[in-house]
């Protein structure tokens, strides 16, 4: 029970190939994962390997004081959660700053830090839509904030209002935007999953019969059919409902672990693909509709990626995902082994230009190419050990590459020269 928990958070619709205009605009990054949350972005242009000491540091920052999440950006803005204060006075904080320099433009503190062994403070990336923005904290504690000044439109807390209650390593999701709604995952008693109208936080619906306990993963969004669905991570299984009004279409529990389901699944394809640690494995699952609903079926499970919570990503086929603490390339359709390497260790994943950025989660950053032939890495640096394993996504975005790393937010410079 050495590494526990997740990040959250989690989830989306992905696509099998990536170098088209399938990935969504390349100014922002606004919520969880990228616009499409599959951790793909769609930048060109940059560094193919970097210098001996890593890529030049356009700013740093080190006062966004503890957590794990990764940051949102839209326009000229970034938005990321950590904490402020101390003792009894701390409390879980949303911070927007400058893109520019990372200076703080505004801050707004709500609903308290809790603390846990495997890290203090909120695990969440914050979600941007239109002029709002949306946070869910550490407890529960879920507010609609204005982009321009953090200024509160309504807020509530998720456990409380739907009879959920907090996980061991404390709620790691972030919220998901589809339309009008607003989704969000209590586990409450037929309130596994819930929807939220956006602009009031009023209930939508709520899946009646779900009660899973939330995992630590967040929804996200499949076309199969004609049926919108959202898919999640519970505590127990994977799960598909029908956005419309809830209703849950399929479970499948075998992926599911009894410590800790993190890892934000893949969707391509009318296939979705999810994976856990502790010895269980990854499993694809073939998504068909019929009458108005989406059904489930095994198409392979495998032992060979048994991804934590660093994600996984899904480039031209093959999915590229730590299993463990081996960097690992299977093919998306049938599971086979492709290449395994060490790697940076235990890491999380994202994908720009051809290219893979790994952030092992003992202060190590690295740059490999998306090749399925073989492991083939392109620079690595260290970062400052904060006292903590580094769990946040990276970020790669107009031309840089953004890692934070508890109480610091590092901006690189990778574009090619």
């Amino acid at each position: 029970m050495k590494f526990l928990f997740s990040f959250a958070l989690l989830c989306s619709f992905a696509l099998l190939t990536i170098p088209v205009g399938t990935t969504a605009p390349a100014a922002d990054w606004p919520q969880w994962r990228g616009p499409l949350r599959n951790g793909l972005s769609s930048e060109t242009g940059l560094l193919k390997a970097w210098p001996e000491k890593g890529p030049a540091v356009t700013w740093s920052v080190a006062n966004l004081g503890e957590g794990y999440g990764s940051p949102a950006l839209k326009g000229d803005r970034i938005y990321v959660q950590g904490t402020s204060g101390t003792g009894s006075e701390a409390k879980s904080t949303v911070f927007c700053l400058n893109r520019a320099d990372g200076k703080t433009i505004w801050s707004v503190a709500f609903g308290a830090k809790v603390d846990q062994d495997k890290g203090n403070g909120p695990r969440a990336t914050p979600t941007l839509d239109g002029d709002r923005l949306y946070v869910l904290t550490e407890n529960g504690d879920l507010a609609c904030l204005r982009e321009k000044d953090g200024s509160r439109i309504w807020g509530k807390n998720i456990l409380k209002e739907f009879g959920g209650s907090n996980p061991k390593w404390l709620i790691s999701e972030s919220p998901l935007v589809d339309g009008n709604k607003l989704i969000v995952s209590p586990g409450g008693t037929n309130a596994g999953i819930v929807a939220l109208d956006k602009m009031t936080g009023a209930e939508i619906w709520r899946t009646k019969e779900l009660s899973d306990q939330t995992g630590y993963a967040s929804c996200i969004i499949a076309e199969v059919g004609g049926v919108r669905t959202y898919i999640n991570f519970t505590s127990t299984a994977a799960v598909g409902v029908r956005a419309s009004d809830g209703k849950l279409m399929w479970r499948y529990a075998n992926v599911a672990n009894k410590v800790a389901n993190c890892t934000t699944p893949i969707f391509a394809d009318n296939k979705v693909f999810f994976s856990s640690a502790y010895g269980t494995g990854g499993a694809l699952l073939n998504l068909t509709a019929q009458n108005g609903e989406v059904k489930a079926e095994e198409a392979y499970f495998t032992k060979e990626m048994q991804n934590h919570h660093g994600g996984m990503v899904l480039v031209d086929g093959y999915l590229y995902g730590f299993s463990n603490a081996i960097l690992t390339c299977i093919e998306f359709s049938t599971g086979k082994v492709m290449w395994k390497d060490r790697s940076v260790g235990k890491g999380s994943i994202g994908y720009a230009d051809g290219m893979l950025y790994l952030l092992g989660e003992k202060q190590l950053v690295g740059l490999a190419e998306a090749n399925p032939k073989a492991y083939v890495e392109k620079g690595r640096f260290p970062i400052n050990d904060r006292g903590w394993d580094s769990w946040a996504h990276p970020v790669i975005i107009g031309g840089k590459l953004y890692i934070r790393n508890q109480n610091e937010l590092t901006c690189y410079d990778v574009k090619g020269k």
